[in-house]
């Protein structure tokens, strides 16, 4: 497939080339949101700019000028553009004040007068009961000051991945403010050094879980203000911690009276026209990657995000959906290479993806993009000048399916150890995956539900006590979502994502506020309270996965080669493997324990000591495993690696041991 690869690269670079000789290079085409939208002028004039190649007229109308719709008309321009600009009053006071609401007035070819909201609006609220939203001109006299460097790229990735609306216990829409004050120091303490917000980019349909954005460039008001959300990056940053946005590049919202569909009177404009044009299952609208200034408010687009607010990344939404025609829609993707080369791959989408990650990448070195593609795409995540497209991650979509439908479809003593681990280790060498138990997705759907909840349902109202004795649910719950996670941390990627509230057992699933559900909020919040509890046994998970990760900053396990597995018994149902210095060894089995069960390992003759054991009692275990105990390795070849030790491993028990002679 080397033509195909060397043609990309041609079409990336002749596309870059023909940004360098039309607008200066991609720096400076990368700056719209500077000069398109609405701007104070250091006169205290007011300078305006849109691109509506359909439109017979442009207008702004709003509060300043008693919501005329034609006393200031843009003047048309070259290629589909409009300007004006608004003097200062009298007084050389600003014209349009902080605060203020505004429209557009296109007049369309067929003669409609229509309102819109600039594509460029930085932020947009909706009033009362109100459908729309309106456009507010945001221009405060004191913005945010960062106070706070960005931290240093993460040598390993652990995102904790989060939604600000949901992640108050109360039945509300959660705040910027209540996110920074509360949520951040819980992220801190369990270990997490990278957070991924979603849900940022407005969006007029709350319960779209923010996939469908109606503002590309204002961070979502029903959180808060834009300055609140800078204080939240800001503070995170205090922390060591780097904040990745969940970026919907894919598609955008239907709506027109306040989204970009429609926005000059056309059915093309920023999308393509016609049936390309719509995503038919997600009912929303597709870019037309190719346009000049599709580019522009794009790649600006990012750019805004990373220097505005300070994001030190993003993970590109629906990635698989860009890539190819058919959006992978009833598409198997069987891994066979023809899948990802000719005609059905959406080569304007791609080169689009090669230039946003060169100018990521240019502009802040350290900066960390994931791409979510389901499909496989080979090379997505090698560098650019290789072909490739550039991402540092992917997400290993496979693995959370593989937990899901173990839990749903087999029992425990038929779960197959080589599938699991095949799953898990089933990555392109050199080509870095963040692994996932589970993430949003998994609860968003109607109908699926938490690990957790999968695990030990309706006994997680009535048995998590800890004044009552574990009964057989709860006991096999606790200890199997230790070991999933666990497995799934060490062996499935050179990332780890959680969702907000997984880590400690999540009962139940997310649902959005809706009609179907009478605009309920009782499962659309994270009840951290649970893990608060001295009296639950939600605190023993939150226990084990602040250590599991403390374990790994330590150790350095994501960052290190891939893991070398040595065992996958099917019928002991023990793994074994090893990295990063640690050996890993999991007993899947529901009863048996094994007392002198031999390990094999790389690692010269030394001692060894238990570093992480899921059976200790702070994480809920039953404490059958002496921590004093020291595990001698012998020059005994097994497995195939030249030493090995004997070890006690109980049933339903992960262990992670360490040389005895290393410093902590």
């Amino acid at each position: 497939f080397l033509l195909h690869f060397l043609k990309r690269y041609k079409q990336f670079c002749q596309t870059l080339g023909h940004i360098g000789e039309n607008e200066g290079g991609i720096d400076k085409f990368s700056r719209g949101y500077e000069s398109f939208g609405v701007h104070r002028c250091a006169d205290g004039g007011l300078y305006c700019k849109e691109w509506a190649p359909g439109a017979e007229g442009v207008f702004l109308t709003g509060d300043f000028n008693g919501w005329n719709p034609f006393s200031h008309p843009y003047k048309k321009m070259d290629f589909g553009k409009w300007e004006l600009y608004l003097p200062p009053k009298q007084d050389k006071s600003v014209v349009v004040p902080h605060g203020s609401k505004l429209k557009v007035v296109i007049t369309s070819k067929s003669g409609e007068i229509l309102y819109r909201i600039s594509p460029w609006a930085k932020y947009v609220v909706r009033e009362g009961d109100n459908v729309n939203y309106d456009w507010i001109h945001w221009d405060p006299e004191h913005s945010y000051k960062f106070k706070h460097s960005r931290p240093k790229k993460p040598r390993s990735l652990r995102i904790y991945e989060s939604h600000v609306g949901i992640s108050s216990h109360e039945g509300k829409v959660a705040s910027y403010k209540h996110f920074t004050c509360n949520v951040l120091p819980r992220i801190k303490d369990l270990g997490y050094n990278c957070i991924q917000l979603m849900a940022i980019m407005e969006h007029a349909y709350y319960a779209s879980f923010g996939y469908q954005v109606t503002s590309f460039f204002a961070a979502s008001s029903r959180f808060g203000t834009p300055e609140e959300l800078k204080e939240l990056v800001d503070t995170a940053h205090s922390m060591g911690i780097i904040v990745l946005l969940d970026l919907v590049h894919s598609h955008a919202s239907k709506n027109s009276e306040d989204g970009l569909n429609m926005f000059d009177g056309t059915d093309s404009c920023y999308f393509h026209s016609g049936p390309r044009g719509t995503h038919d299952l997600w009912d929303s609208r597709l870019f037309a990657y190719s346009g000049w200034e599709v580019l522009r408010f794009l790649l600006s687009n990012i750019r805004w995000w990373l220097e505005e607010y300070g994001f030190d990344g993003f993970r590109f939404d629906g990635v698989t959906s860009m890539l190819y025609h058919h959006h992978g829609m009833g598409q198997g993707f069987s891994g066979d290479y023809h899948e990802y080369f000719g005609l059905q791959v959406d080569e304007d989408a791609l080169t689009y993806l090669m230039l946003a990650n060169h100018l990521i990448h240019t502009l802040y070195p350290d900066s960390i993009t994931i791409a979510e593609d389901v499909s496989g795409m080979p090379a997505l995540c090698s560098p650019i000048s290789q072909g490739g497209v550039g991402f540092d991650y992917r997400l290993a979509m496979a693995i959370p399916d593989k937990w899901i439908q173990l839990l749903k479809e087999f029992k425990d003593e038929d779960w197959n150890m080589g599938n699991i681990v095949f799953t898990l280790t089933n990555r392109r060498y050199l080509e870095k995956c963040i692994a996932y138990a589970e993430s949003h997705d998994q609860q968003a759907l109607v109908g699926d539900k938490t690990l957790a909840f999968w695990l030990m349902d309706a006994e997680m109202y009535t048995n998590m006590s800890v004044l009552t004795p574990f009964t057989p649910v709860i006991d096999r719950g606790i200890q199997l979502h230790k070991m999933i996670r666990l497995i799934t941390h060490g062996l499935g990627g050179e990332g780890y994502l959680n969702f907000m509230g997984n880590e400690f057992g999540h009962p139940e699933w997310l649902d959005f506020p809706r009609k179907g559900n009478n605009e309920s909020y009782h499962y659309a919040r994270r009840q951290f309270h649970l893990t608060d509890d001295d009296l639950l046994r939600y605190k023993f998970l939150n226990n084990f996965d602040r250590d599991m990760n403390r374990l790994e900053e330590r150790c350095g396990w994501l960052s290190a080669p891939q893991a070398f597995v040595s065992e996958k018994h099917e019928d002991n149902k023990i793994i074994v493997f090893e990295r990063a210095g640690l050996i890993f060894i999991f007993n899947f089995h529901p009863s048996k324990s094994y007392t002198d069960y031999r390990v094999g390992t790389a690692l010269p003759v030394c001692t060894f000591k238990i570093v992480l054991d899921s059976d200790a009692p702070e994480y809920g275990g039953h404490k059958r495993l002496d921590h004093s105990t020291n595990f001698f390795s012998e020059a005994f070849e097994h497995n195939g690696r030249p030493h090995s030790l004997l070890v006690y491993i109980p049933s339903r028990v992960a262990l992670v041991l360490q040389n005895a002679d290393l410093p902590n």
